[in-house]
């Protein structure tokens, strides 16, 4: 019976060491993968299929929330035709207590509904200061230095009004960047010298592309709101442009420049006129040069004038900046827009004042700003069309 027992016993031994040697020999389980999310269900009847933007997001990825979400962008391109402009009486002096109901707006001889009518008051002037420095006004040049030195120390006003000085001959040159002190403006002035083509086509593209597009905002809280204004003292012949006439206007429209044209030719001038309210226009006849002066003041709501004296000038510069610093604003949605590049006729009437005179830009050209389509006029006046 004891020998029995020990048997039993060395044969259990055995048994179990013989399944603790097999458990060490077998390979480690493999852990199991994780599990694939559920395909999605399909949808029922009545209801839209995901979207590729609304599948589900890749490894690796958030899912985003509805706070993170993208916002969608919705362009639309908005024919808002914004007009700036002055009304003159008879006698040329300013008109400022006009109201929405006096004005009427044709766009090529179709009238438009006024949407927007306001008036604006002493508003801040940014001027560019345009001389001409070619060789054919050689004989002249001290004319436009104290022309144009006149005129900015009888309309800046120191702290308020900017302006900057170009000069151009072969090509454009800002000579004095934007300022309000005069003293400055002056000094540059003074030191140019006369030599060279005649580019001043360019250098209109340039002023307004490059200076008055974005001009210094008012100081302070002042409201962001500016007249741009340019100044241009040359004979009117160009010969080395590489822009044409048409663009130069066009760029001047866009940006909203008003430019107001000094003829430095002496050809034509009548030297016995005494009447005061007519020594800014000397002239019994318009050379080439001076047709073009005055189809680029006209084209943008300006004025040209055509003095043998630079005296002559001195009412002339107070009634400018009169005007520039009081205007009115009309804005119209064209019943006949098409984004096709035409040049639209503007004209405002003043049906109940015949003897009143509308200085604004003639026309646009419709078509969508070159930078953004979606681009809305800038507070200191409109870009588009």
């Amino acid at each position: 019976m004891p020998r029995a027992l020990i048997s039993l016993l060395l044969a259990a031994v055995l048994l179990t060491s013989a399944i603790s040697d097999r458990a060490q020999q077998a390979p480690t389980k493999a852990p199991a993968p994780a599990q694939s999310a559920p395909p999605a269900a399909a949808p029922q009847a009545g209801e839209k299929a995901a979207t590729p933007q609304q599948a589900a997001p890749q490894a690796g990825e958030k899912a985003a929330t509805p706070q993170q979400a993208a916002p969608q962008r919705i362009i639309q391109v908005v024919n808002l035709v914004d007009v700036l402009f002055t009304v003159l009486n008879r006698r040329n002096k300013l008109v400022p207590d006009l109201q929405k109901e006096d004005f009427q707006i044709f766009d090529e001889k179709f009238p438009q509904e006024i949407r927007y009518f306001s008036k604006q008051t002493d508003l801040p002037l940014r001027i560019g200061m345009l001389v001409d420095t070619s060789n054919s006004i050689r004989d002249r040049i001290k004319f436009e230095q104290d022309a144009s030195i006149n005129f900015l120390f009888s309309v800046l006003r120191r702290g308020r009004d900017e302006a900057f000085v170009m000069t151009f001959d072969d090509e454009p040159q800002v000579v004095q960047a934007f300022t309000s002190d005069a003293g400055l403006l002056r000094d540059q002035i003074m030191q140019t010298r006369a030599g060279g083509g005649t580019a001043i086509y360019d250098a209109i593209y340039d002023a307004c592309q490059n200076q008055l597009s974005h001009p210094p905002r008012p100081p302070g809280d002042q409201p962001d709101i500016v007249r741009r204004v340019m100044i241009l003292i040359s004979d009117g012949d160009d010969n080395l442009s590489t822009h044409s006439r048409g663009e130069a206007i066009e760029m001047a429209q866009r940006t909203s420049v008003v430019i107001y044209t000094i003829s430095t030719s002496t050809q034509w001038i009548q030297l016995s006129q005494t009447d005061p309210d007519k020594l800014s226009s000397r002239k019994t006849h318009l050379t080439e040069g001076d047709k073009i002066l005055q189809d680029l003041a006209d084209e943008t709501g300006g004025r040209a004038f055509f003095p043998y004296h630079v005296d002559d000038l001195d009412q002339s510069f107070q009634d400018i900046g009169d005007e520039l610093r009081n205007q009115y604003s009309i804005a119209y949605m064209p019943t006949n827009y098409v984004l096709d590049g035409r040049y639209h006729r503007i004209r405002i009437d003043v049906p109940e004042h015949k003897g009143y005179q509308v200085r604004a830009r003639r026309g646009y050209f419709a078509r969508a700003n070159r930078e953004n389509n979606s681009q809305r006029p800038s507070p200191s006046g409109p870009a588009t069309p």
